[in-house]
């Protein structure tokens, strides 16, 4: 995908340098890997909790087994975050 995007921005960039664009055409993407993987597990990590707070509610007796589904899902929605992000660093270096 990097090189689709280097392909459409290359005649755009012209006196910029080919390294120069280069480089920052890679802080772009590690931008948006980190920025979109942040955003998804923040809504992500939102939602299980308001989840975990209705349903303790609603069966206050059941609240050991929700809390253990609570941070299964937590930790589950946090590692989206580290999806993006490798994503982001693998596009940066290649």
């Amino acid at each position: 995908m990097l090189i689709h995007l280097w392909s459409i921005f290359q005649p755009l960039i012209g006196a910029a340098g080919d390294t120069l664009a280069k480089k920052g055409l890679q802080s772009v993407a590690l931008g948006f890997g980190a920025g979109g993987g942040a955003a998804g597990a923040g809504a992500g990590i939102g939602m299980v909790f308001n989840a975990s707070i209705q349903a303790k509610t609603r069966q206050p007796e059941l609240r050991q087994d929700i809390e253990r589904d609570q941070w299964l899902g937590f930790a589950l929605t946090e590692a989206t975050f580290f999806y993006g992000l490798v994503g982001g660093f693998i596009a940066f270096f290649l």
